[in-house]
C-alpha cells in the first residue's frame, strides 16, 4: 500500500502479546506443557496494558501462562470483559522433545538449527512441526478476522504462535519467520485491510515492542 493511499473499508487490528516468562532454570523444552509464569514485573504489565486498545475482543491460548498474562494485563489497567479461549493459539507441541533440555535437543535431534528447536518442517515424534503450528494458527486468524471485522483483537499467546501470525502476514517462508525475536510480554501489532487485494491485505505495524528501561530496572531489582 503506497504512502498516502486512501484507505477504504474496515481495518481489523491484531494485538499479539507473548506470555510472561516461565521460570525454567534447567532450560528444558516445555512446548505445550502447561507451565506457570512469572508476573512479578508490575511496571512492565502496567506499561504494556496502557498500550492496548479499549473495547477490544480478547483471546488467549488454552495454556495457563497465556491466560494468566491476559488476567494480569487486566489487573494492571487493560480494559476487557471475557477472555475467550482458543486452543489453536497454543505453542507448538514438541512431542517427545518436551522435557528434554535445549542442549540435548540441539545435540541429538534439532539438526543444529540456530533460531528454532529444529527446521520448521521437522515434526518431533508425537508432536507437530512449526508448519503444522502455522496452519492451525492461520485457520483461526482468518475465521476470527472475518467474525470481528473492523474490531481490535488482543491475543495472549506464545512465541511460536506470533511468529506464525507474522509468517502469514508477510506471506513468508517458515524458515524466515522463526528468525523473529518475540520477547515475553512484548506486543506485536498486525492489521488486516478488508478492501485490499487478499494477497496484500495484511500490514505489520510493529513487532516485539518492549519498554527497555522498564525491563532493565526490573532485572536490576531482581538481582539486588
Amino acid at each position: 500500500m503506497a504512502t498516502g493511499a486512501k484507505i477504504t473499508g474496515s481495518i481489523t487490528r491484531w494485538w499479539w502479546v507473548r506470555h510472561a516468562p516461565v521460570p525454567n532454570p534447567e532450560r528444558r523444552c516445555y512446548g505445550q506443557t502447561d507451565k506457570d509464569c512469572d508476573v512479578s514485573n508490575e511496571a512492565l504489565f502496567k506499561h504494556q496494558a496502557s498500550l492496548l486498545p479499549k473495547g477490544a475482543v480478547w483471546y488467549s491460548s488454552n495454556l495457563l501462562r497465556a491466560r494468566k498474562t491476559a488476567e494480569c494485563l487486566g489487573a494492571f489497567g487493560a480494559e476487557f470483559g471475557e477472555v475467550l479461549i482458543d486452543p489453536a493459539f497454543a505453542e507448538q507441541h514438541f512431542g517427545s522433545w518436551q522435557g528434554l533440555t535445549y542442549a540435548e535437543i540441539a545435540e541429538k535431534h534439532g539438526n543444529n538449527h540456530l533460531f528454532w528447536l529444529g527446521p520448521p518442517e521437522l515434526r518431533p515424534p508425537g508432536g507437530e512441526s512449526f508448519i503444522d503450528l502455522r496452519e492451525r494458527t492461520v485457520r483461526s486468524i482468518e475465521l476470527l478476522t472475518e467474525k470481528y471485522r473492523g474490531r481490535d483483537i488482543v491475543a495472549t499467546a506464545h512465541g511460536g504462535t506470533i511468529r506464525a501470525a507474522l509468517a502469514h502476514a508477510f506471506n513468508m517462508h517458515p524458515e524466515a519467520a522463526v528468525r523473529f525475536e518475540i520477547e515475553n510480554v512484548s506486543i506485536t501489532l498486525i492489521e488486516h485491510f478488508e478492501q485490499a487485494d487478499p494477497a496484500h491485505a495484511w500490514r505489520v505495524v510493529f513487532t516485539n515492542y518492549m519498554p527497555r528501561q522498564v525491563v532493565k530496572a526490573h532485572a536490576a531489582e531482581s538481582k539486588a
